[in-house]
């Protein structure tokens, strides 16, 4: 596998990669869809035995072959436990969480299992919560509970102030009145509460009307 890695891997794109993910060494610079194609092969075979991980796309591969690989959904829960402590960045994060398509038939299960990652006092425990919450979780049933907890996240780490702000404003776009009403109370802090008006300010699917009303409620420096 690491020669395959080092046979796709691009230089220009490995820079430009770098520069996205801050503190973080040990890029070969391979692209996404080229790590998608090589964890479904791999979760074809003996992906049970695969454990490299010394550079970040061999970290990836592993979080990708746990939604890949024909499992019960306990032993994916149980693998997700295992791999969580191995993210340590927004790119490994982001791209494993949307991969985990299982969550939509198990969403009681794994509402469950994420519970202590969006209370945790580390900063990328967080961002995988809320990154699983508002890929999975901002429907019908969820919404008000997925408001709530968004709500009591207090962490200074930037990744996870931003997944909270990312995630509000997907709760905009999906449900604009009953966030807009929660708006109008949270408690969010200050950097928090303008971040998400910026992302939902940028999202083609907000009208202009209702981005001048959001724009409107900005906080100003103190």
């Amino acid at each position: 596998m690491r020669n395959k890695l080092f046979g796709l891997k691009d230089e220009k794109y490995r820079e430009f990669n770098s520069k996205l993910l801050p503190n973080i060494d040990n890029v070969l610079g391979v692209r996404v869809p080229d790590l998608r194609k090589l964890a479904k092969e791999l979760a074809k075979s003996d992906w049970q035995n695969y454990k490299d991980d010394l550079y970040y796309e061999e970290i990836m591969i592993q979080g990708l072959v746990i939604g890949y690989a024909k499992l019960e959904v306990e032993k994916r829960i149980e693998l997700l436990r295992e791999f969580v402590p191995k993210i340590n960045n927004w790119g490994t994060c982001d791209i494993v969480c949307s991969n985990l398509k299982f969550i939509k038939q198990n969403k009681d299960l794994v509402w469950k299992f994420i519970q202590p990652y969006l209370k945790s006092h580390k900063e990328f425990e967080i961002r995988f919560g809320v990154v699983i919450l508002l890929n999975y979780f901002i429907e019908d049933e969820y919404i008000d509970r997925v408001l709530l907890i968004l709500d009591k996240i207090k962490h200074e780490g930037y990744y996870a102030k931003m997944a909270v702000a990312w995630a509000l404003s997907v709760c905009f776009v999906k449900y604009w009145d009953k966030t807009l009403e929660y708006f109008t109370t949270c408690n969010l802090e200050k950097w928090t509460y303008n971040k998400t008006i910026q992302k939902t300010c940028e999202s083609y699917r907000i009208t202009q009307d209702k981005k001048i009303l959001l724009k409107n409620k900005r906080r100003a420096a103190n």
